[in-house]
């Protein structure tokens, strides 16, 4: 991965609305460096705040999109279908090649499928497949929602469209902001797709109850300069969080105790080198490298599926060299703290991503464990 980080603010072109910038300032901006001084963060970690969301999506705000050349496809599909007690009419189904990425006319009929059928009351979409997770550089879960550019193919590692959705209270992401989100329901085989969807929705309403045991997050640092960057943005260690949720800081290389997990980030080409991590329903887990949203395909780097294989139920990666911008990657905080104000998994890693252009946003949409009916 390219070790630039170019300061927040140098790329962000014309208007945008004032929560997105509000966001923004939350990142630190920074010239230039190179990797070799991108580890410690400058100044004390402090909790940020984040806007307190209107609440969250349901079911009936959700869209179901099926490749019916796809065997997983159609079988992952169904079984979501019956999961969530989703209607007919929220199903769609199409035919998509079953390659890793598609061409910028094939996404396009498929962005118009997706317009003709869904109405302004989805505002978001869970897509039943594992492959094509990409339109040429973009992502396809990038493209839906922002639409496809063809300009950052010539440049991945620059700036690319901000999300006004990233950091904000809103819980009607195409209502409020012409967002349709999506996730796709992705896994290595169709057995481990039903139990990523059964661990969504067992995941709800589960946590920050009182006397419940308390869930644990750890944000785990590595002498990987280039992709530890997100160290900067940690917040303080040894912290119990109102909602029942500790919080560690400590390096990849020394966890040894990884017991329920809702919560695991790290910066490093694979996934932390420790037993199996006792995840809790609804676990969240993403490593900060270039090619973790190349679902099934050989980089030498690990990806948003060996998070799901992990018993992780939403994860997060780059479909393309991105560099290792802050504002390309799930932000921590505002991931954590979207997430414990009930929000659901899509909600909350959207919520944390500023430029989400190449982010391939992977697990079960709806799952929401701090939720309260």
């Amino acid at each position: 991965m390219a070790a630039v980080l170019l300061a927040l603010g140098c790329a962000f072109a014309g208007r945008v609305q004032a929560q997105a910038e509000t966001a923004a300032s939350a990142v630190p901006a920074r010239p230039p460096v190179a990797a070799s001084s991108l580890g410690a963060a400058a100044s004390a970690p402090q909790w940020l705040s984040v806007p307190r969301a209107r609440g969250r999506l349901r079911a009936a705000d959700l869209g179901l999109v099926i490749n019916t050349a796809d065997p997983y496809s159609v079988a992952v599909g169904s079984y979501y279908m019956k999961k969530r007690r989703l209607r007919p009419e929220q199903v769609l189904r199409v035919e998509l090649p079953l390659r890793g990425a598609l061409k910028a006319e094939e996404f396009e009929a498929l962005r118009l499928a997706v317009q003709d059928h869904f109405g302004p009351d989805t505002q978001a979409l869970a897509l039943a497949w594992t492959q094509p997770y990409a339109v040429e550089c973009n992502s396809i879960t990038g493209a839906l929602a922002l639409g496809f550019d063809a300009g950052l193919c010539r440049h991945t590692c620059a700036a690319s469209r901000l999300s006004g959705y990233a950091n904000s209270a809103s819980s009607r992401p195409y209502s409020d902001h012409g967002m349709r989100l999506s996730m796709l329901l992705a896994a290595r085989d169709v057995d481990a797709a039903q139990r990523l969807i059964d661990r969504g929705v067992a995941a709800d309403r589960t946590l920050g109850l009182r006397a419940a045991l308390p869930a644990h997050v750890y944000f785990l640092t590595t002498e990987d300069a280039a992709r530890n960057v997100r160290a900067r943005l940690y917040p303080p260690a040894g912290l119990q969080h109102r909602a029942g949720v500790e919080v560690h800081v400590e390096p990849a290389a020394m966890w040894r105790d990884p017991r329920r997990a809702l919560l695991v980030l790290t910066g490093s080409v694979r996934l932390p080198a420790t037993e199996a991590i006792d995840w809790l329903d609804g676990g969240l887990g993403d490593h900060l490298t270039s090619y973790g949203g190349q679902l099934g395909r050989e980089t030498g780097q690990a990806t948003a599926l060996d998070w799901i294989a992990s018993g992780a139920t939403a994860s997060h990666g780059s479909v393309s060299e991105p560099c290792n911008h802050l504002q390309k990657f799930p932000h921590p905080q505002w991931l954590l703290l979207h997430y414990l104000q009930g929000s659901t998994a899509i909600e909350a890693y959207w919520k944390s991503v500023l430029w989400p252009q190449q982010s391939l946003f992977v697990g079960e949409p709806l799952a929401a464990p701090f939720a309260r009916r």
